[in-house]
């Protein structure tokens, strides 16, 4: 399996929130490419009720099996990465889970679950990373339509008697 991977480095806030049930918020904003000589959790700005984060880094991984996924994200018009947090006991309160460039893994991560999904913008840097791997690893593999079985039109027709059941022996 073709596989490789670049580290990225990961912004996100915690927005103070007014409102009964939830005190904050936390929302991925940025992916930079390569790892910052920041600490993971580094405050990088702060004003009232928010607070920018150098998270820390993340292995991007791409998949050689994907590159059509990738492709059509390159193609979208506003090339993605998809952030994932998860919540966590320890301070302060989330952890990376995972990025990913494919837009069908960022579409199912946000299906019923916990997890913090954010798409943020790809930096030009990943874009031609991303690009490089696609022209190297992409095999077009062409559509190829199932043909159906025809359908039985007796299937569903009405039926005799049987021979050799209980109404024959009487």
């Amino acid at each position: 399996m073709v596989r490789e991977t670049a580290e990225v480095g990961v912004i996100v806030e915690r927005r103070t929130l007014n409102s009964p049930w939830v005190d904050h918020v936390w929302v991925p904003v940025a992916v930079l490419a390569g790892a910052p000589c920041a600490a993971p959790w580094s405050v990088l700005h702060e004003s009232d009720g928010l607070t920018r984060f150098y998270a820390g880094t993340f292995k991007l991984e791409l998949f050689g099996c994907d590159t059509g996924m990738y492709r059509d994200n390159l193609r979208s018009g506003r090339p993605s990465l998809w952030i994932a947090l998860r919540s966590s006991p320890a301070p302060p309160g989330v952890v990376l889970h995972l990025v990913t460039a494919d837009p069908f893994e960022g579409e199912s991560l946000t299906e019923a679950g916990p997890d913090i999904i954010e798409a943020v913008p790809m930096p030009i840097e990943l874009q031609q990373w991303v690009a490089a791997f696609i022209e190297t690893h992409h095999v077009e593999r062409p559509f190829i339509k199932r043909k159906r079985d025809r359908a039985d039109s007796n299937a569903l027709a009405r039926r005799g008697p049987r021979s050799g059941t209980m109404d024959d022996a009487e």
